[in-house]
């Protein structure tokens, strides 16, 4: 299915959010209306890999929306290296936001999904490395009832945000959706003890969610470097294709 792309700067509390959409198009067919997924990128914002995922999924049939998480401090359209200097700002920035402010541009991105005139009002939520943390703070929105975990970061640390102490784990309770969990064993950023912590936490809070783990290391989605796992990936894309078409 051919993808169409288009930009929008979403108005936040913390000033505009530049915001990447994208949604299939079918050329000679009356346009559909189709569920929404909020696409959270990782630490880099939205690099070459991250957009052939957005654009993965879009193919399958949802309206993407691919926000810029570092928008209040970073100029529209700025894309951080996979280098040290890139890694070093980014794992900086994810350290200084308040969770509210987060939590508040979730809320923005869902708010114009929903307005927008392709999508039907269903929303999922997806996301990688720390874009895999905030798809689960956006799972705790009451209208998103899929959400696609990839090896969320500092989840089981509760360390995201300005200050840390992030609550997300003890509102798993809130999530009304169903979660997908994906995880790498090679992963040093999630060892297997903040892995089980995770799952401890999921399970106590009684939450509908599916657990995955991979022999592979963190950022195995990323179609780029080293560490890229193709079958993997694809498993892993499976997953939550299954996911979405069966919950939105």
């Amino acid at each position: 299915m051919i993808v169409r792309d288009s930009v929008v700067d979403l108005p936040t509390p913390t000033g505009p959010m530049r915001t990447y959409f994208y949604a299939p198009d079918e050329p000679g067919r009356i346009a559909a209306r189709r569920p929404g997924l909020i696409f959270y990128s990782e630490i880099f914002q939205q690099t070459p890999p991250v957009r052939r995922l957005a654009v993965q999924f879009a193919s399958l049939g949802y309206l993407v929306a691919v926000p810029e998480v570092y928008h209040a401090h970073e100029p529209p359209g700025c894309v951080l290296g996979y280098d040290t200097t890139g890694k070093d700002r980014g794992n900086a920035l994810k350290q200084i936001i308040p969770l509210a402010e987060f939590d508040a541009d979730a809320r923005a991105v869902a708010a114009a999904l929903q307005a927008h005139p392709e999508c039907t009002g269903r929303l999922g939520a997806v996301g990688i490395c720390l874009g895999g943390h905030l798809a689960f703070r956006a799972a705790l929105l009451p209208d998103v009832w899929a959400t696609a975990c990839f090896y969320p970061t500092d989840l089981h640390t509760g360390t995201l945000g300005a200050g840390g102490g992030a609550d997300s784990l003890a509102r798993a309770g809130e999530i009304r959706g169903e979660l997908l969990m994906v995880f790498g064993r090679q992963d040093p950023h999630i060892p297997a003890e903040g892995r089980q912590r995770i799952y401890h936490a999921l399970d106590t809070a009684g939450g509908w969610f599916t657990w995955h783990e991979f022999n592979a290391a963190h950022a195995f989605l990323r179609d780029e470097g080293e560490r890229y796992d193709p079958a993997a990936a694809r498993l892993a894309i499976g997953l939550a294709t299954d996911l979405f078409g069966r919950a939105l």
